[in-house]
């Protein structure tokens, strides 16, 4: 692998000087950070475990930040970007900044969660700066579409860390962590300074580790039937689930059958159950008079 040169990675002037030359300024719309320290985005790619025969898949690259430090480290790097002014300029700066590795980088102009397949090699890996308002239905979707990936390590605000790596039982545990758990072995991998990323925002963040389990939950039942079931017991997570799931199993009365053929207490809560446990209830349906389809 060709070494880049040392002053291939951007840093804070290098990041003004392009947004200005692109005309673009971060917008909250889009819950855009850039990330503006070079030592930072080295840490993000060392502790994803980039590997040199790694395809790296990376939503939302902004100004390449990140892009610049993947191709360091992986063998090929694919960026999809959503922005028009962003993906028509992040070829370019690759080209100007690494030449040598520019033909292992591929851009793909579109919305994350639209996008269902990536030119070249499948993804081995996901790495990304996530912004805040959708991070976690851009990552389920990426897992879902790209089962390739291996190793996923996620820069998401703080709080929606919290929430995807927290086990049964937290007050935070809900619909992110059980569906990511579906897919991974998740946990929190660190904490990110708010002065690394330009504008600086006004929340933490903090980076996310999923390593994908090497199949599913062992259950009868499909992805999308145990997810009704998980979106059913958080929608009223106050609720009991013999209440909850009342409208997912057609009357209360169904929902305590399914509940007790799973081996799950009727009074028990969503938050204290584990993502095998819901599959059990999913597996269960026969129990219910009706079933809801579930959202991703």
């Amino acid at each position: 692998m060709t070494s880049p040169t040392p002053d291939a990675l951007l840093g804070p002037a290098d990041v003004r000087e392009l947004a200005a030359a692109l005309g673009v300024r971060p917008t909250k719309q889009r819950g855009q950070n850039f990330v503006i320290d070079a030592n930072t985005v080295r840490r993000i790619v060392r502790t994803a475990g980039v590997r040199p025969d790694d395809t790296v898949v990376e939503v939302g690259p902004g100004l390449g930040s990140l892009t610049l430090a993947l191709l360091e480290a992986a063998d090929r790097v694919t960026a999809v970007e959503i922005d028009d002014v962003l993906a028509a300029a992040l070829p370019a700066t690759v080209a100007a900044r690494m030449p040598a590795r520019a033909g292992r980088f591929a851009l793909v102009h579109s919305d994350a969660m639209h996008v269902t397949e990536l030119p070249g090699p499948a993804p081995t890996a996901l790495v990304a700066n996530l912004p805040y308002n959708v991070a976690v239905p851009v990552l389920l979707h990426m897992l879902e579409s790209f089962p390739s990936i291996e190793r996923t390590l996620v820069m998401v605000q703080s709080e929606v860390a919290d929430r995807l790596a927290a086990a049964p039982g937290s007050k935070v545990y809900g619909v992110p962590s059980v569906k990511a758990n579906w897919y991974a072995e998740v946990k929190r991998a660190g904490a990110i300074g708010r002065n690394v990323f330009w504008p600086a925002p006004n929340v933490d963040s903090g980076l996310v580790s999923l390593v994908r389990r090497a199949e599913p939950p062992k259950t009868t039942a499909s992805r999308r039937e145990v997810f009704a079931v998980v979106d059913a017991a958080f929608a009223q997570r106050r609720k009991t689930l013999r209440a909850a799931l009342a409208g997912w199993a057609g009357s209360a009365a169904a929902a305590e059958a399914a509940l007790v053929a799973a081996g799950v207490s009727p009074q028990a809560r969503g938050e204290s159950l584990t993502v095998e446990e819901f599959a059990r209830i999913a597996e269960n349906a026969q129990h219910a008079e009706k079933k809801e389809p579930g959202q991703q």
